[in-house]
């Protein structure tokens, strides 16, 4: 997520080691915050004179943008608003752009149609329940497809796949924080076929001259199998709480409408060319605005788009990448000191407070860094996106899309590092022994 900045350093006149500690402290208050978004729900139900701004608050998506304001607030005060004008259009933001523009495209009704029909085809040769192979499927295939179509398009369509069957208020909130964490992990491992669909990937791929063949030699068949043990324990112990086939078969249904092809064929190259485009803002902004006028052409095919659930993850990563840019100063000694198996264990730990592209962007910049390291470096990054909703790009996107399945419509911190603890484990074995 913290990747090069965008045109240069931003020009500070201000002693920089205080304004280090600013953007750490103000770091370490948005991590605060985000850990305590259960609490101030609760404190809305509490206090609802001041019910809005506790349930504002208690928004995950806006805890990282809130806290960046906040920090290039005290920058302007500190060093001047020229300063802190510079440093914010010194930051890349094509990630979150891109974040936002794929999930309303990956969940326009369309999309969802055919990745619907074919989840539902899978379902029906397996030799099990339809809705139970539907629920496997959802967590492993789907997360799986990242490696093609980026991991923030897979994560939209997996949480929406899941979100009736899985994420309904009616089932205990231990059985959801499990399935929460298999689908954040199993997406983090899961885009790592290709040297193109993980953030932190992308990050080196270029710099260590990764192409997708290295990453399905070295990566991908052993996340392969993680996530199908994942997805496989996951889906065992989810068994006897989810819906009935009878009621399967009604959701399916419901999302199974009539589609012309035409249609269906217009969004299919709309966001093809999104992920091709994934690193040219100018581009894939342009595209999307052609998606727009077609959906509004064609309204009667469409559901209401997920504009507000994609501009609040949007700005959520805006402001880790605001923020995160400011961290180098203490992430990168620890990352250079660190041996290489310390350094996946490090990788794995460090992922879980920060984003496992800022880790991996930072050990590119490591001179003379050995093969061995490199790979132990990405694969403790990876196999630790699971861990919180800011360990991995596309976390608040999955984040954003099932909340309403918890309890106060909030995802917690704890429960959610509960649920990846043993998701993780597994993918770090895999990564690890293989």
């Amino acid at each position: 997520m913290v990747g090069p900045p965008r045109s240069g350093c931003a020009r500070m006149t201000f002693a920089n080691s205080t304004i280090q500690i600013v953007a750490a402290v103000i770091f370490a208050l948005a991590l605060l915050h985000t850990f305590s978004v259960k609490q101030l729900e609760r404190l809305s139900l509490r206090f609802p004179s001041h019910a809005g701004v506790f349930h504002l608050l208690g928004e995950v998506e806006i805890v990282f943008g809130f806290w960046a304001i906040v920090f290039i607030a005290l920058l302007a005060l500190l060093d001047g608003a020229e300063s802190a004008l510079s440093y914010a259009e010194s930051r890349n933001f094509a990630e979150p752009l891109f974040v936002f523009v794929i999930m309303v495209l990956a969940a326009s009704k369309p999309i969802l149609h055919v990745v619907s029909r074919f989840i539902g085809a899978l379902a029906r040769v397996c030799p099990f329940d339809e809705v139970l192979a539907r629920v496997w499927l959802g967590l492993s295939i789907i997360p799986l497809l990242g490696s093609l179509i980026t991991e923030p398009a897979a994560m939209t369509l997996a949480a929406l796949t899941l979100a009736p069957l899985v994420f309904r208020p009616e089932l205990p909130e231990r059985s959801k924080y499990l399935a929460l964490g298999v689908l954040f992990v199993n997406v983090s491992v899961g885009g790592t076929l290709t040297a193109y669909a993980a953030p932190p990937v992308l990050m080196v791929a270029s710099t260590w001259q990764w192409d997708s063949t290295f990453m399905l030699h070295q990566f991908g068949w052993k996340a392969v199998l993680a996530v199908f043990v994942n997805a496989s324990v996951a889906t065992i112990l989810l068994r006897k709480q989810l819906p009935r086939a009878s009621q399967g078969d009604a959701m399916r249904r419901s999302t199974d409408d009539t589609m012309p092809l035409p249609i269906i064929a217009v969004h299919v190259i709309l966001l093809a060319a999104v992920v091709a485009m994934a690193h040219h803002p100018i581009a894939f902004i342009g595209i999307f605005l052609l998606f727009l006028g077609f959906t509004t052409a064609y309204e009667r095919f469409q559901s209401p788009l997920i504009i507000k659930e994609a501009l609040l993850v949007g700005f959520f990563l805006a402001g880790l990448v605001v923020l995160g840019g400011m961290q180098q100063w203490w992430l990168q000694p620890i990352v250079s000191a660190l041996q290489p198996l310390a350094l996946f264990f490090g990788a794995l730990g460090l992922t879980a407070i920060t984003d496992n592209a800022a880790l991996t962007y930072l050990g590119s910049l490591i001179a003379g860094i050995s093969d061995q390291a490199k790979y132990m470096l990405v694969a403790g990054a990876v196999a630790g996106g699971g861990l919180t909703v800011i360990a991995n790009a596309p976390n608040p996107a999955g984040a954003s899309l099932l909340k309403a399945g918890f309890s106060n419509e909030t995802i917690g911190a704890l429960g959610l590092f509960l649920g990846a603890l043993g998701p993780t484990f597994v993918a770090a074995a895999a990564f690890l022994l293989l």
